[in-house]
């Protein structure tokens, strides 16, 4: 499964969350995060592990974080082999989170949807309050996605949640369909 999102959507608690319910089914989880290069220093933060703690001590889950390099489209350029070599070592699950951001910004669907043709469900992460959401993603990504899912949907979110589902499914309704057999979902 391949997610991205806005920063603040909540990736890495939300995988973290997911891994540990899939682990808890008995399924051996793989997570490859892809965190930013620095265009100046080349270093990179590579803090997603921090913030899934259960996650990382969990036997049957495995965590790699990978600086991006340079690399375009929210994935390191080795993240396709890494995600074979995960297959081939038992992980029946691999998550690999991408960037989500680009110099800084939030730039999603400009170019971080490279991961969609690596995996065999793409999912798009959004907060329920982040502004004008149709005109912060871009089209691009939305229309690689297989999956929408509104993150942050509880307490006084609820409403801001439900109001941008709807205004997600109209803008899919609009959009070329990638496949005959899956109508993506939001």
């Amino acid at each position: 499964l391949g997610l991205s999102g806005p920063p603040g959507a909540g990736k890495s608690t939300f995988i973290e969350c997911f891994g540990k319910m899939l682990t808890e089914r008995k399924h051996k989880v793989s997570v490859l995060a892809v965190d930013p290069s620095s265009s100046t220093s080349g270093g990179s933060l590579l803090g997603d592990k921090t913030r899934m703690t259960e996650l990382s001590r969990d036997m049957n889950a495995y965590i790699r974080p990978s600086p991006t390099r340079g690399t375009l489209g929210g994935v390191t350029r080795t993240t396709n082999e890494a995600i074979l070599l995960c297959e081939g070592g038992g992980y029946d699950v691999v998550l690999v989170e991408t960037v989500g951001m680009c110099l800084g910004f939030p730039c999603v669907g400009q170019s971080e949807f490279a991961v969609a043709d690596m995996v065999d469900m793409f999912i798009l992460l959004l907060p329920p309050a982040g502004g004008d959401e149709l005109q912060g993603i871009k089209r691009g990504i939305v229309e690689m996605a297989d999956l929408v899912a509104i993150n942050k949907a509880d307490g006084d979110l609820v409403v801001a949640a439900r109001r941008i589902q709807a205004e997600y499914i109209s803008a899919m309704k609009l959009l070329r369909k990638r496949s005959k057999l899956w109508r993506p979902k939001v």
